[in-house]
């Protein structure tokens, strides 16, 4: 897999990587490693496994609520403006 960083990322990849003594790669594999330990640890739902020849995860309900819930982005409201909309008196 090849990933293209922009600049100031990769820099600070490098930064951290010598701080830890690792390469870049290995510390980009360690961060991952910690990031997605519990998804290495939990199997695949049936569906996935089911969906994993078709290299097309199902995914649920369920799935966009945890996408929901770990989003940086929790002041956006994502509620939709309910207006009364304006109506006009009809006679019969």
């Amino acid at each position: 897999m090849t990933i293209e960083l922009p600049e100031k990322l990769e820099a600070a990849l490098k930064v951290q990587a010598n701080a830890h003594g690792v390469s870049p790669e290995g510390y980009v594999c360690e961060v991952l490693e910690r990031d997605l330990a519990s998804a290495l640890e939990s199997p695949l739902p049936a569906e996935q496994v089911a969906d994993a020849s078709n290299k097309t995860p199902a995914l649920t309900g369920a799935d966009l609520v945890a996408a929901l819930q770990a989003s940086p982005y929790k002041e956006i409201d994502l509620e939709p403006i309910r207006d009364r909309l304006p109506v006009r008196d009809v006679g019969f």
